[in-house]
């Protein structure tokens, strides 16, 4: 038996054997609820109409993937727009009303670009959340209950 030849085949068992036993593994992507935050109050007019916008941002924004917020032409649309995001991302009173929807961001900062309006001299929900719908998972991440007022 010569020890030259065997050695190195042996090395070179011992890697492949060691190699194939080590798995890489991807851990899954934990994503959060997210944290709903008003940021201000706007007022505005519209036809003759005057309204208030609350705007509000998600603190914890930087926590979501990109892909949530990519185009998804395979899912349906969002009225006429084809290249809706794969997530939506809807805003709700405390009571489970919808109040306003969002179908086309395209990146994580998007959420903090988020509001919804009522007529001046509409009196808002003590509280709101939002909802983001993964169309593509059918997972919906729920929000806080965010203030309406500063």
């Amino acid at each position: 038996m010569n020890l030259r030849k065997t050695i190195p085949m042996l090395l070179a068992g011992l890697v492949f054997t060691v190699g194939a036993a080590v798995r890489t593994t991807t851990a899954p992507v934990i994503i959060p609820n997210p944290v709903l935050v008003l940021s201000r109050q706007v007022p505005f007019t519209v036809n003759r109409k005057k309204w208030i916008r609350y705007h509000y941002f998600v603190e914890n924004f930087a926590s979501f993937p990109k892909e949530l917020f990519a185009a998804a032409p395979n899912l349906p649309p969002c009225g006429s727009n084809t290249k809706a995001s794969r997530t939506w991302v809807d805003f709700y009173d405390s009571t489970g009303k919808r109040l306003y929807e969002f179908c086309a961001f395209s990146k994580p900062s998007d959420l903090n670009q988020i509001w919804f309006a009522l007529e001046q001299g509409v009196i808002p929900p003590s509280y709101v959340y939002i909802e983001l719908n993964d169309r593509q998972t059918n997972t919906k991440y729920k929000s806080n209950l965010a203030d309406t007022t500063q």
